[in-house]
C-alpha cells in the first residue's frame, strides 16, 4: 500500500516555518526546500518541510560571531604577539 502524502500549500508551509511567503519562495528557488508545481499551484510535502526544519538546526558553539569581544577586556596575547 502506498504512503499517504501530506501536501501543504505555500501559505501553510510558511506559517508552519514561521517565515514570510517571500522567504519560503527564496528557500524553494535556492533549492534548499523541495516544492512541486501542479499547473499554477505550488505544493510542498509535509515530510520535506520537516526535513528542511531539521537541516536548519544550529550546532552548539556555532554562534560565536554574535558575541564580539568586549572592549577593554584583558586577553592574553597569542604566542609571538606583542601585548596591547
Amino acid at each position: 500500500m502506498t504512503e499517504q502524502i501530506n501536501w501543504m500549500s505555500t501559505k501553510e508551509a510558511a506559517e508552519h516555518l514561521g517565515v514570510t511567503l517571500r522567504s519560503l519562495y527564496r528557500f524553494i528557488d535556492e533549492g534548499t526546500l523541495t516544492a512541486y508545481k501542479f499547473g499554477r499551484v505550488i505544493r510542498l510535502k509535509g515530510a520535506d518541510v520537516e526535513r528542511f526544519i531539521e537541516s536548519c538546526r544550529i550546532a552548539p558553539g556555532s554562534l560565536e560571531h554574535l558575541y564580539p569581544e568586549l572592549k577593554g577586556a584583558a586577553t592574553a596575547p597569542a604566542p609571538g604577539e606583542e601585548p596591547r
